[in-house]
């Protein structure tokens, strides 16, 4: 019988992301690491976004640099869920700096992205 492949995982992690599981979608990206499977963009965002979901920004923050590290694909949606969990965590410089790296990785904002930014400029004061 085969094991787990790309799509049982990216479907579990949405589940995670929908359930706002951020412990078990960070137990899931280990699994996959350990089983050899290489997370997408999909997998990392849901998993970026279960994070934003608990409020854990920092999570991520660091999600979000090993997917860049690891040349993981990013997209609006990823930057999206990691500028919404700077904006709730009160953090309006990482929120500029995110702001920064989706200029220069040539991704496109969109509305969210602003609002996230502006948001957590907002809320520092």
């Amino acid at each position: 019988m085969a094991g787990p492949n790309a799509i049982t995982f990216n479907a579990t992690m949405t589940a995670c992301q929908r359930g706002n599981c951020w412990h078990e979608a960070l137990r899931l990206i280990a699994v996959m690491a350990r089983d050899k499977q290489k997370a997408d963009t999909i997998t990392c965002s849901a998993a970026v976004s279960a994070c934003e979901n608990s409020g854990e920004w920092e999570k991520s923050l660091r999600i979000f640099s090993v997917m860049t590290q690891s040349f993981v694909e990013t997209n609006v949606n990823t930057f999206n869920a990691v500028a919404s969990a700077c904006e709730k965590g009160g953090e309006w410089e990482e929120a500029v700096r995110l702001f920064s790296t989706m200029a220069r990785s040539r991704v496109k904002s969109d509305t969210i992205t602003f609002s996230a930014s502006i948001s957590a400029c907002e809320r520092d004061g």
